[in-house]
């Protein structure tokens, strides 16, 4: 039985890649930072599958001692301060986090067993928000990178450190340049959710507004569930590489708002929309739309849901969500 190891496990991600991993037949293990994390709790209801292992990505010692213990052939480095604008509140916890604890985790994989005779596959989650103030359009594996946050700027320090050690010590690393990729297990921080749950709640009568920021910006949207399955591919390959994952698409954020309207049968969503100027970046980015040719080509890898069916299934499941809470019976 092979056994993985997932870092950032009570995520969107890593929940939906202990999932993938445990149906492939997988031993999997999470590791959860802090003594009582209340996440530990939920994810042992939610996959009771998944082996807890405690461990700190700004802290060598115990990512060591979470190695030795799991002894994965797999790990899956999705942990991170992984929301952007917090990073530019939290720019040095983001780059101790985001970036130092990729390097950290390749150097405790190289302590235990990250070698050509002993060796642990590594992925690191790599982001299109590396490229920024984009380069050139579609972004590829080559297009330069150009970060606007914080956040952007130690993704790309945990991509090149994780290139550097593939080629200075032989280790398999790899890194998925994902591109935004959302769904039901979203945080509601994340202007995804954040807009299908406010329409979810408008649509129960909870809630009359919404309120946001830059409605322009365009994002490259796809569904997690579809990438962390590119994740598995990368690391099955014959040599480590690098690849862009996105749907090839891109749709504005008031496109988003749009759709999301349209799910309940709202039309003047205009008059629920409020922009203010506190949800502004101090630094946009504005599009970003990947080139995935490389993994449809090398993985075989296609995304199976579109923007529209990505809409409606988070939609579908806040208001379902939302009526729970209030104690709603929804209509037949």
């Amino acid at each position: 039985m092979p056994r993985a190891f997932i870092t950032g496990i009570t995520g969107q991600d890593g929940r939906h890649l202990a999932e993938f991993l445990y149906d492939k037949g997988y031993e999997v293990f999470g590791m959860v930072t802090g003594q009582n994390n209340p996440k530990a709790e939920y994810l042992r209801n939610e996959l009771p599958f998944v082996e807890i292992v405690p461990g700190d990505l700004a802290d060598l010692p115990s990512l060591v001692k979470a190695m030795a213990h799991a002894q994965p052939d797999e790990v899956y480095n999705l942990g991170a301060i992984s929301f952007v604008a917090m990073s530019f509140n939290q720019a040095e916890l983001t780059a101790n986090i985001t970036g130092l604890g990729v390097l950290r985790m390749l150097e405790a994989i190289r302590m235990v067993g990250g070698n050509e005779n002993n060796p642990i596959r590594f992925y690191q989650a790599s982001s299109s928000e590396m490229f920024g103030k984009v380069r050139e359009t579609p972004q590829t594996e080559l297009t330069p990178f150009h970060p606007r946050s914080p956040y952007g700027c130690a993704k790309v320090f945990g991509h090149d450190i994780t290139v550097n050690y593939r080629e200075s010590y032989g280790m398999f690393a790899c890194s998925g340049i994902l591109f935004n990729h959302e769904g039901p297990r979203r945080g509601l921080e994340f202007v995804t959710r954040k807009v299908t749950n406010a329409v979810a709640r408008i649509s129960l009568g909870l809630q009359e507004e919404i309120v946001l920021g830059n409605l322009d910006s365009k994002r490259d949207w796809g569904y997690a569930g579809d990438y962390v399955k590119a994740m598995w591919l990368m690391m099955q390959q014959p040599e480590p590489d690098d690849f862009v994952i996105s749907t090839g698409n891109t749709h504005s954020i008031e496109d988003l708002v749009q759709r999301a309207f349209a799910e309940v049968g709202i039309d003047d969503w205009k008059s629920r929309v409020r922009q203010d100027p506190r949800f502004f970046r101090p630094a946009e980015v504005d599009l970003l739309i990947g080139d995935a040719s490389k993994a449809r080509t090398k993985l075989g890898w296609t995304p199976e849901v579109d923007f529209a069916q990505l809409v409606s299934m988070m939609v579908k499941h806040d208001l379902a969500y939302e009526s729970r809470k209030a104690g709603i019976v929804p209509a037949v």
